[in-house]
């Protein structure tokens, strides 16, 4: 059997398995289902065993407006920490962007935040170089969204729930459009 049907077949058996998804704590069948659909350089995911309490630092958009990831609760939200001098995330953002654009809507968002000191110009030259047209430029220019999230080092994705919570993170780069991405997603899409 191809892998991309035992993708899809697995995909479809947890899809309509009883699945009670992320409420109070993440359980273990829920863990264990989202663990399963780790391929590939997303086996570095990691799925929390509880979800974690919503981050209330902010950040800013371009027009310097400061913004917050309690804004859009009620969407499964991949919130990325990424700088113009890092290189895994030369190689990463590609694929966040066709991650937004396969699955972006009112359910699902992908916020690629900008930390640390990047000028305007830089970013846009990098997100222009890596072909990136789905995403907005966000920007957490003195890390402390980043430090709220134990950021130490770049790229770090924390995947959050649609209350704000925290329930999975993966350090280091990694194929966000991969099919193990994708399946991943869907799952937690599927999810109250």
């Amino acid at each position: 059997m191809k892998k991309p049907l035992i993708t899809a077949l697995l995909y479809a058996a947890l899809s309509l398995g009883a699945n009670p998804g992320f409420t109070q704590t993440v359980t273990a069948e829920a863990r264990a289902n989202l663990m399963d659909l780790r391929a590939g350089n997303m086996r570095k995911l990691k799925v929390l065993t509880a979800p974690e309490a919503a981050v209330l630092a902010t950040f800013t958009d371009t027009a310097g407006n400061s913004r917050s990831l309690a804004e859009n609760n009620g969407k499964i939200r991949v919130v990325n920490f990424w700088a113009t001098w890092c290189f895994p995330c030369r190689e990463e953002m590609p694929t966040l962007d066709a991650l937004q654009f396969a699955l972006g809507s009112e359910d699902f968002e992908v916020m690629a935040i900008a930390t640390g000191i990047n000028d305007r110009a830089g970013i846009e030259r990098f997100l222009a170089n890596a072909n990136v047209t789905n995403l907005p430029i966000l920007l957490d220019p003195d890390s402390s969204l980043g430090g709220a999230f134990g950021l130490v080092g770049l790229p770090l994705t924390v995947i959050l729930d649609r209350k704000g919570r925290e329930i999975a993170r993966l350090t280091g780069g990694a194929e966000w459009n991969s099919e193990s991405a994708l399946a991943i997603m869907n799952t937690l899409l599927s999810m109250e």
